[in-house]
């Protein structure tokens, strides 16, 4: 959706011409890569890489690549009766195993055949690291083709939420990122993504996932859970066994470039058990970079999920650098697809802004970003600004606290709700951009 005549447009010669830009005392820091070199293409910009090479080799088909029907008829042409896929998805989304000695409804002479053709092995643990308080877990896993990928694990007040990976590294090559460092090795299949899911499951039914204590508890009243400031949704179950509830796609890897393998693992989650998951849309979060055709594609799914648009910057000369996505698709075109979104959805949006010490926290763009939104309308949308967290090589640090304050004032005196963001896993490298899964 272009924006509409009546919405003020901020012109880029006018951006780089503000009075606000010229009082400013504090630097503006130019981004550039630490510690790696940052490929770029043959026109001079960072290079995207927005497919996998058609040469890569893809996983076993698993369960949780097909729907239930398509287990079942696969069922009959392996000459098994129907009904055994459905056991088999009972097993597996419903009690989180994989372990053929566990299934015990199963005739023991064809268990492991049917193990061994339905679940093949995706994702095997390397490692895994918790916090000192127990309540975040990071794992990291290496897939079948040696691949390695992490995914992050939070218990909060009363929610679990996973943060899943949707690619193997990231195509989008944003210097800010441990991720984007790796370059983009191929999309992960659906049931790879699942897989974290049902694998986080067996870790909480293990009890390996410690509850918050109450100093974190009032902590977190006054900081937002990851990728659920936009509406609070999915609480954790009050009785039975607890379980995922939130699942945000903001691990390794863009999301809306893996498309079609990530809206069918959100079809498994969203799925009546035993098809699926049996979890609620709304606490499934999706964050894009800003692919705007992608974004308007997400829209109309008809699934109330939430969506958020990891802006960054408001202004076009420096998201320019910041995210290099920007070169095809503008700030404005991104928060415009956003808005879009909120309108065939309902469901409020939220932009996700790691604030940059001395790069992009300058108040004039807190007041730009809140022009900016509420050109296009009040109530629609959630900013979310998180302190920028370290990354091995990087010199870039996160913004001044008192710096930090100034903006979330200037978004909120403009009538822009604003959280900030709360920073779990930092210290085990799992937070917001740290994700690199290394064995080292």
């Amino acid at each position: 959706m272009s924006t509409s005549s009546n919405t003020p447009q901020t012109p880029r010669a006018t951006e780089q011409s503000s009075p606000a830009r010229q009082d400013e005392a504090r630097p503006q820091v130019i981004p550039k890569p630490e510690g790696w070199k940052q490929p770029m293409g043959p026109d001079g910009r960072p290079q995207l890489q927005f497919a996998q090479s058609q040469r890569v080799k893809q996983p076993p088909q698993h369960l949780a690549d097909m729907t239930l029907p398509e287990r079942i008829q696969r069922a009959k042409e392996l000459g098994y009766p129907g009904f055994r896929a459905k056991q088999l998805s009972v097993h597996y989304f419903q009690h989180y195993t994989s372990d053929p000695a566990q299934m015990t409804d199963l005739p023991a002479g064809t268990r492991d055949e049917l193990v061994n053709e339905f679940l093949p092995p995706l994702l095997t643990e390397v490692r895994r690291l918790r916090t000192d308080d127990g309540a975040t877990i990071k794992f990291l896993w290496r897939l079948f083709d040696g691949a390695l990928v992490e995914s992050v694990l939070m218990r909060y007040r009363n929610r679990i939420t996973l943060c899943i990976s949707s690619q193997c590294g990231c195509g989008m090559n944003c210097p800010f990122c441990a991720t984007g460092q790796n370059g983009l090795t191929r999309n992960m299949s659906t049931g790879e993504i699942v897989d974290q899911i049902v694998q986080a499951n067996r870790a909480i039914v293990a009890g390996e996932l410690d509850a918050p204590t109450a100093a974190e508890i009032a902590e977190e009243a006054d900081h937002a859970g990851l990728g659920e400031e936009a509406e609070f949704a999915g609480e954790v179950e009050r009785t039975g066994p607890q379980r995922v509830s939130n699942i945000v796609f903001m691990g390794m890897g863009e999301p809306l470039a893996n498309y079609k393998r990530v809206m069918n693992a959100v079809h498994r989650m969203v799925d009546d058990a035993p098809e699926g998951l049996g979890m609620s849309a709304r606490g499934i979060t999706i964050s894009t970079v800003g692919l705007v055709p992608a974004i308007r594609k997400l829209a109309a799914e008809d699934l109330p999920i939430t969506f958020a648009l990891s802006l960054h910057a408001p202004d076009d000369e420096l998201r320019d650098e910041l995210i290099p996505v920007n070169s095809r698709w503008k700030a404005d075109e991104a928060i415009d697809a956003a808005y879009e979104y909120y309108e065939k959805t309902g469901r409020r949006v939220s932009i996700e802004y790691a604030l940059i010490k001395d790069m992009n926290d300058h108040g004039w763009r807190a007041d730009l970003l809140a022009d900016k939104l509420n050109a296009r309308g009040r109530g629609w949308v959630h900013v979310n600004p998180i302190p920028l967290n370290p990354t091995p090589g990087s010199i870039w640090t996160s913004s001044e606290p008192d710096i930090t304050r100034e903006f979330i004032a200037r978004l909120e005196a403009k009538g822009v709700p604003t959280t900030l963001r709360d920073t779990r896993g930092k210290e085990i490298d799992g937070a917001c951009g740290q994700l690199a899964a290394s064995e080292d």
